[in-house]
């Protein structure tokens, strides 16, 4: 079994194996074994990762900072990155505003409710209304800090889910945990390095 490599991807407290190195390290930092060490600073709920905190926040889902949302925030980050380090220079912002949007009878195809800009289907207009009001269709607002990696990301939860995964090699999850609260509050710039 050593010898073919069964043993190479395996989590020795939970007596599990793995497919590849990218599922065990995945595994190695979920709730199981990292606990819930990245707190809200609104409602104090814990987090496992940067990404559920930002989620959390960017969705509005807070009950004490329900004018927290994606554009909101997008809007402080942006204030605290005037350098672009992880924002995309834009021409222009709206300030901000939300439009809500809502399916009408036309989206209805015969069988299912359709999105008219990806043509993906849903069973319910509740669930094609959470599609069209979910960051799907957005512009991509933010980028990955290493300058040798080109990817654009809608929400910054996504940069951090990026960043967490160690995919570019640019910063190790434990130090996205780590400042996580250096880019979602305070009042200094964004710096990475």
């Amino acid at each position: 079994m050593e010898a073919a490599g069964h043993w190479e991807n395996y989590c020795s407290d939970c007596d599990r194996r793995f497919d590849n190195a990218n599922n065990l390290r995945m595994h190695l930092n979920s709730r199981i074994h990292r606990g819930a060490s990245v707190d809200c600073p609104f409602c104090k709920a814990g987090y496992t990762t940067a990404s559920g905190l930002s989620h959390h926040l960017e969705t509005g889902s807070c009950p004490r900072a329900r004018t927290l949302n994606r554009e909101s925030i997008h809007r402080i980050i942006r204030e605290r990155d005037p350098h672009g380090i992880i924002t995309n220079k834009q021409i222009t912002w709206n300030g901000g505003t939300t439009a809500t949007y809502s399916a009408t009878d036309q989206a209805w195809n015969g069988h299912y409710w359709e999105c008219y800009m990806c043509h993906r289907d849903f069973k319910t207009t509740t669930a094609l209304n959470q599609h069209l009001n979910s960051p799907a269709h957005q512009q991509k607002v933010y980028h990955c800090p290493n300058r040798s990696c080109s990817k654009e990301f809608v929400a910054l939860a996504a940069l951090f889910n990026h960043l967490e995964s160690e995919s570019c090699s640019f910063m190790r999850f434990e130090n996205v945990q780590k400042h996580v609260g250096n880019v979602l509050s305070g009042n200094r710039l964004i710096a990475f390095g």
